[in-house]
């Protein structure tokens, strides 16, 4: 197991904004957040390919820098949201981070899931000086959000991709917040957010339980995802999906080895080395996941 740091250091901004092509005012507003958001999950892939590699993944703050900003490599919720908590508080918002239970395409009625998706809590100071959370989430593969959504407002929000609302529910008689995408015209529910943050040290148990146990579908099939200013795209093992602004596919196949090579390249933007080849020819052959 990665030995978890006793505080995060600060991140090179420069660097971070150089990343995701940003050079806008840095103030911690929502308008700064918003336009983080839009940009990060267009220039930071999300993807597991460590994981299949069995190189493991780092979520000490120097590794994940080195990875996802220096690299050119994306990751997942650990590592892209944990990055996004320190440019955050680097840019003085008040930041918490937060678990979640994923329930996406998960069906209706299905058991409890254990919370494994690091999301964040911004606070942002209202008309009156009052502190408004707003839920940021780089890490949630094809339907990330682009947008930051107020936590505790029940009404439908608007994304550059799409309609989103959040719902009180519980688990287990404990009180969560449901986070739910309008998937031409039904609403799909993302994960369930718990109220109460998490110490950094707590994502490190997680983390390793993510990229080792094969419970957790990392661990056996490869899940990678861009969302740009005109589309989202996607991959699940070797099946490459294309949707519009409104959700709509434009296109969906299964790849060969070589195209699926292509695709992390030329389409998701990834740095696709050599030794990938063999992982990729695993993924061919084990198909879609049902």
């Amino acid at each position: 197991m990665f030995d978890a740091p006793a505080s995060a250091p600060a991140v090179d901004l420069d660097a971070y904004f150089r990343r995701i092509g940003y050079d806008g005012p840095r103030a911690p507003t929502r308008e700064t957040l918003r336009a983080i958001a839009v940009r990060h999950p267009d220039a930071i892939p999300f993807e597991n390919l460590d994981v299949l590699l069995g190189r493991g993944i780092s979520i000490v703050p120097a590794d994940i820098d080195a990875k996802l900003i220096g690299g050119g490599r994306g990751g997942y919720c650990y590592e892209q949201n944990g990055l996004l908590k320190r440019v955050l508080q680097a840019l003085g918002f008040q930041v918490e981070g937060l678990m979640a239970r994923v329930l996406w395409m998960a069906p209706e009625g299905a058991p409890p899931r254990p919370r494994s998706h690091q999301v964040l809590g911004v606070t942002i100071p209202g008309e009156f000086g009052e502190g408004e959370v707003w839920l940021a989430d780089a890490g949630f593969g094809g339907c990330v959000l682009t947008a930051p959504l107020r936590l505790f407002s029940d009404e439908v929000q608007d994304t550059p991709h799409g309609k989103f609302r959040i719902l009180d529910t519980q688990t287990g008689g404990v009180a969560e917040r449901r986070v739910q995408a309008d998937l031409s015209g039904r609403w799909a529910t993302l994960y369930h957010v718990s109220q109460g943050g998490w110490a950094e040290v707590d994502y490190e148990q997680a983390n390793f339980f993510t990229y080792t146990h094969p419970s957790s579908h990392f661990t056996w099939s490869m899940t990678v995802g861009r969302t740009t200013a005109t589309a989202r795209y996607a991959l699940k093992n070797n099946r490459f999906t294309h949707r519009d602004l409104t959700g709509a596919v434009v296109e969906q196949r299964d790849l060969s080895v070589d195209e699926l090579e292509a695709t992390l390249r030329d389409v998701i933007g990834l740095p696709v080395e050599a030794d990938w080849r063999p992982v990729l020819e695993k993924v061919v052959a084990w198909g879609t996941p049902a």
